[in-house]
């Protein structure tokens, strides 16, 4: 079968269309044929190698954290999917490779896709989805009546954070593109920000939750407008010591994020805060409870017009590391 791959973590995006083995399928798992698979800053960050001391993979790998694909094989002790069923999945951090023809999961970190929404469609939402879900009930633990912020959540984050947030009883603040407001607002958003125009810190203060979505030179700016005891959670801005330690990683890994946590850590104590980051596991039963959300409230996600195929791997990844796009950038499988 043909896979999207690299053989060593590299600055520049240079991948190769290989021909390896179809994957061996365990007892508790499935076959999934992919229909659609996204393309995520984080597939840049495996290639940069930013979050090997997170996730170490073995090379060559095979990229693609996020699919859709319909069930080809099952195991023996699959119970609750079976062959033709259509799910979708974050992949298990240690079995990533969505740019592939074939993938073996695990049944527990697969769902069945949302009924609003088509294959193409479905492709934007678990990782984004499972990301906004433990964000808001594992790291943050919201409360409801509380307010939270999303700096940047215009793009495909805050297409599922927002109404996934609302759902939970808080009001939402979002800065972004223009162009994405009426589609925000639509999701339930309650004040949008356009990042052009005005300066979040200028206007917003006494915030309870922050979702940084832009990184370490944004992180103080956003600690000034949240309240004494808030909580501020980094998708990118990197991990910390609390991070390592509720992981249970080894010891010299809980020492050097403290090092590299610390000026974070310091400022989150300047402000009266908390300072925390994520990153994301697969979960079945989290999409599960996602996938209602999405059909109950008829929620449809922005997809990119451009459409690679397997074979434009690499100019599907230039285009997300670019940015720019209008919505989330999907590789198809159609055969």
């Amino acid at each position: 079968m043909k896979a999207a791959q690299i053989k060593k973590n590299s600055s520049e995006i240079k991948i190769e269309i290989n021909e390896i083995d179809r994957p061996s399928l365990q007892p508790d798992e499935v076959m999934i044929a992919p229909l659609y698979a996204a393309v995520n800053p984080l597939d840049i960050m495996n290639i940069n190698g930013s979050v090997k001391l997170i996730q170490n993979y073995r090379m060559p790998l095979t990229l693609g954290n996020e699919v859709v694909g319909k069930i080809v094989e099952v195991g023996s002790e699959v119970k609750n999917f079976a062959i033709g069923d259509q799910v979708y999945s974050r992949l298990p951090l240690n079995k990533i490779g969505a740019f592939s023809e074939y993938v073996s999961i695990t049944e527990d970190a697969i769902w069945h896709t949302p009924s609003n929404l088509s294959a193409k469609q479905a492709v934007a939402f678990p990782l984004t989805g499972l990301t906004a879900y433990q964000a808001l009930n594992e790291e943050l633990k919201v409360e409801s009546g509380k307010t939270i912020f999303i700096p940047g959540g215009s793009g495909s984050f805050g297409q599922i954070a927002v109404p996934l947030a609302k759902s939970m009883g808080l009001k939402v603040i979002v800065s972004g593109n223009e162009a994405a407001r009426n589609h925000i607002m639509n999701l339930g958003a309650d004040q949008y920000l356009d990042f052009r125009k005005e300066n979040y810190w200028e206007i917003l203060s006494e915030i309870d939750y922050v979702i940084d979505t832009l990184g370490v030179k944004e992180i103080e700016r956003e600690m000034k407008i949240m309240k004494k005891g808030g909580k501020i959670l980094s998708l990118v801005g990197g991990p910390n010591k609390k991070f390592a330690v509720e992981h249970d990683l080894s010891k010299w890994k809980q020492i050097l994020f403290s090092l590299v946590g610390s000026k974070l850590d310091k400022l989150a104590k300047q402000y009266g805060v908390e300072y925390r980051f994520i990153f994301v596991r697969s979960s079945g039963q989290q999409l599960k409870t996602i996938t209602k959300i999405i059909e109950d409230r008829q929620i449809v996600p922005a997809i990119d017009e451009r459409v690679f195929s397997l074979d434009q791997a690499q100019e599907a990844l230039q285009l997300v590391a670019a940015g720019g796009t209008s919505g989330k950038v999907v590789i198809s499988f159609d055969k």
